[in-house]
């Protein structure tokens, strides 16, 4: 593949901003979607462990 067809598959015939914007907008809405979600894992693992305490019974009681 030489640069002149590297360049004109990159320019999409004109339409090269329209699509490789769209790839990158669906990369970023991904990529923040995935943050997000380890985000909500951490805050109920969390959650999870301060009610741990309270649900398990002393030892000796």
């Amino acid at each position: 593949m030489n640069a002149s067809s590297l360049e004109q598959f990159l320019s999409m015939g004109g339409y090269g901003l329209y699509v490789w914007g769209s790839f990158g907008m669906c990369a970023l809405v991904i990529a923040l979607e995935l943050a997000l979600i380890a985000q909500r894992r951490r805050a109920l693992a969390q959650t999870d462990e301060d009610a741990a305490p309270a649900l398990t019974p002393e030892a000796g009681a």
